[in-house]
């Protein structure tokens, strides 16, 4: 399989999982996320030829895009401070579905989580495996479940009272 051919299946089994992921960095603002699932690829494109395979290719991916939203937050953060500006923020779009409503509720109170627990739950929604994300967070498995279940928790609460 050629350089291409292997970019390719791997854009096509992990394009929606991270753009969700980059979703949840930048609730809110979907054409932000977009672009930063397509600045994803573009710097997996790059490395492709270095991926050493030590790790699997979708904890190697969401790696990725963890910094690559976390990098561009980062930035954010430093534009507003060095201009002294502050930007409006896109207004929520509000759905009919009552399923988007609990989703944009969700998102809501995740993005109000620390970067690290809001990272592990956008990984826990994507059904990566633990291990994975012990991979890929530095967290020991057995310290993961009990960190999981209590962002679980605290979500549950912030959805309730809403």
């Amino acid at each position: 399989m050629n350089k291409e051919q292997k970019f390719e299946a791997i854009f096509k089994s992990h394009y929606q999982k991270v753009f969700r992921l980059c979703k949840g960095y930048f609730t809110g603002n979907e054409a932000l996320a977009q672009d930063m699932a397509q600045e994803v690829f573009i710097k997996a494109w790059q490395h492709l030829d270095g991926f050493r395979e030590d790790a699997k290719l979708s904890t190697w991916i969401y790696r990725i895009t963890v910094n690559t939203c976390l990098s561009e937050k980062r930035k954010a953060v430093y534009k507003r401070e060095q201009t002294g500006v502050q930007f409006k923020e896109q207004e929520q779009e509000t759905f009919n579905e009552e399923k988007e409503k609990q989703l944009q509720a969700l998102y809501q109170c995740i993005h109000k989580l620390q970067a690290l627990d809001k990272m592990i739950i956008m990984l826990v929604l994507e059904a990566a495996a633990y291990t994975e994300i012990a991979d890929v967070t530095g967290i020991k498995e057995a310290s993961l479940r009990v960190r999981i279940h209590r962002i679980k928790k605290q979500l549950t609460k912030c959805v309730k009272n809403d």
